[in-house]
């Protein structure tokens, strides 16, 4: 034990501790990455105020994962033809449909974006679709891809508000989102945010990982060390041991 704790093994000591301490570090270091990754990705937006609908997205740009729930303002022109209604949309425990109007981002030939005018209790008491031009102040929210399969396409009724399948039913080009109007309109109940800002599975996935990578070096070090020590033990008490063989027998060990 004394020969473990001599001048030439301080260097060794030293070594390992240095190599557990990095890798403990670094792999902290990346865990609160994460956390403060996932933190922000959940960050409520709701409430923020609401900026121009070009300045958060594009018109052929993909969904901005960390602006769900952002407010924006659609100025533009109401496309009165391609209103279609969602089904199973809860309000206030109610089951009924959400009620989908596009509206430009500026002249009928500019791009449109869904927005979701409200919400009814029933498919045949809905209010004429809105007609010319308007500035609605809507949530942003992602296309929806739940898989349900539109059984019945002529009566204008989708099982989600997926952006593709509105896209044959203008003709103008339609941004990678929906909004929610804030407020109903046209006498509809107000609709309720289905997409709040949420922290997904993936969110922030490599940095947890780099941790978790950081560890197992960590803990590698440790078993080297370990080993190290375990080996020049038993090779001390080999060493140690020899000159009392030698003397209870010291013909033995006399080579001829």
């Amino acid at each position: 034990m004394r020969a473990l704790l001599g001048p030439r093994m301080v260097g060794a000591h030293l070594l390992a501790l240095v190599c557990v301490g990095v890798a403990l570090s670094l792999g902290l270091w990346q865990y609160d990455a994460w956390e403060t990754r996932r933190t922000a990705a959940a960050v409520d937006l709701t409430q923020r105020e609401p900026e121009a609908l070009g300045d958060v997205i594009g018109a052929d740009e993909a969904f901005p994962g960390g602006q769900v729930g952002q407010p924006v303002v659609v100025a533009g022109t109401w496309l009165p033809d391609a209103t279609v209604l969602v089904s199973g949309r809860e309000h206030d425990g109610r089951d009924g449909f959400w009620v989908v109007t596009p509206l430009t981002s500026g002249g009928p030939a500019d791009p449109a974006i869904p927005v979701v005018r409200g919400w009814t209790a029933s498919a045949a008491d809905v209010p004429s679709p809105p007609t010319g031009a308007a500035e609605v102040v809507v949530w942003l929210q992602p296309s929806e891809g739940t898989g349900e399969v539109d059984t019945d396409a002529p009566d204008a009724i989708y099982p989600q508000l997926r952006v593709a399948d509105l896209v044959q039913l203008v003709d103008v080009d339609l941004y990678g989102a929906y909004g929610v109007s804030q407020e109903g309109l046209d006498g509809l109940e107000s609709a309720d945010l289905e997409s709040l800002p949420d922290a997904g599975r993936f969110t922030a996935l490599r940095n947890l990982l780099y941790a978790i990578e950081w560890w197992v070096f960590g803990a590698f070090a440790v078993f080297i060390w370990w080993r190290y020590l375990r080996d020049e033990r038993a090779l001390g008490e080999k060493v140690a041991a020899e000159p009392d063989e030698m003397a209870a027998d010291p013909v033995s060990k006399v080579e001829p």
